[in-house]
């Protein structure tokens, strides 16, 4: 006979299978969940190269040939593209870090590979990664030097379409070290693109016309011999590397 109290017991099994259904619900939710994290975390970074630093005794690494670079962007800055002054097969590293007040804020084009893991893995769950060669943030603050790591005697092209507006001595401690030289983008007139740590190429004058890619500028100097370089956490070769800057033309005082 169906009484009050047999219909009671009924509804508090019935209410123990519903909780029990939704306890093993939730612990089935929560390791599917704990899979598709591990496996996102995974994927994230199996593309990715180490992201350890590099020994302070990296061996040297020979200059490559001289070969002109591909079209390969590194940063903009506005609508001015600039491109790799090396080979890619030569490039040891890329790095980006603040400088002094004047120089423009860069865009890198590349993914940060020193990003932090829950960033890497937002960008790779919402897919908005960027795609070239990935960078290294060498310091916190605004992104306006780009270090272009590639071995002492490297070959060095023009990285934007212009005309070379100056070229002088790169002073280090009253000794000079190579050069630096200023370009006039075509793109962007109204900018200067500063290259350092070049040893400027003879034939190379102030006037000349360049073509993003093809014009050798020069070839990389051997800075690690007199100073540490920021790059070298990354790079072989000491973080040998060519850094360039983007002012405004008024602020380098050229006409």
């Amino acid at each position: 006979m169906d009484t009050p109290r047999s219909r009671h017991a009924a509804r508090l099994r019935a209410h123990r299978r519903r909780a029990q259904a939704r306890a093993r619900w939730l612990a089935l939710a929560i390791a599917v969940s704990a899979l598709v994290v591990v496996t996102l975390g995974v994927t994230a970074f199996a593309d990715d190269g180490p992201s350890g630093t590099q020994p302070a005794s990296s061996p040297i690494v020979n200059p490559e040939p001289s070969i002109p670079p591909e079209t390969l962007v590194l940063a903009t800055v506005g609508n001015l593209r600039v491109q790799s002054p090396v080979a890619e097969d030569a490039v040891t590293a890329i790095g980006f870090h603040g400088t002094s007040v004047g120089a423009l804020v860069l865009q890198p084009v590349g993914p940060q590979a020193n990003q932090g893991i829950l960033a890497r893995l937002w960008h790779r769950i919402t897919g908005s990664e960027h795609r070239g060669l990935p960078w290294y943030q060498l310091e916190s603050g605004a992104l306006r030097t780009l270090n272009v790591g590639a071995a002492a005697d490297t070959d060095v092209y023009a990285p934007v379409d212009g005309t070379v507006v100056a070229i002088r001595d790169h002073i280090v401690s009253g000794r000079q070290f190579g050069a630096e030289i200023e370009l006039r983008p075509s793109s962007a007139p109204s900018l200067v693109v500063e290259l350092q740590h070049v040893r400027a190429d003879p034939s190379l004058s102030v006037g000349a016309n360049v073509a993003a890619g093809s014009s050798k500028l020069g070839t990389v100097v051997n800075m690690r011999r007199i100073e540490r370089q920021a790059l070298a956490r990354y790079a072989t070769d000491g973080g040998n590397n060519v850094a360039i800057q983007v002012f405004p033309s008024a602020t380098l005082g050229v006409p």
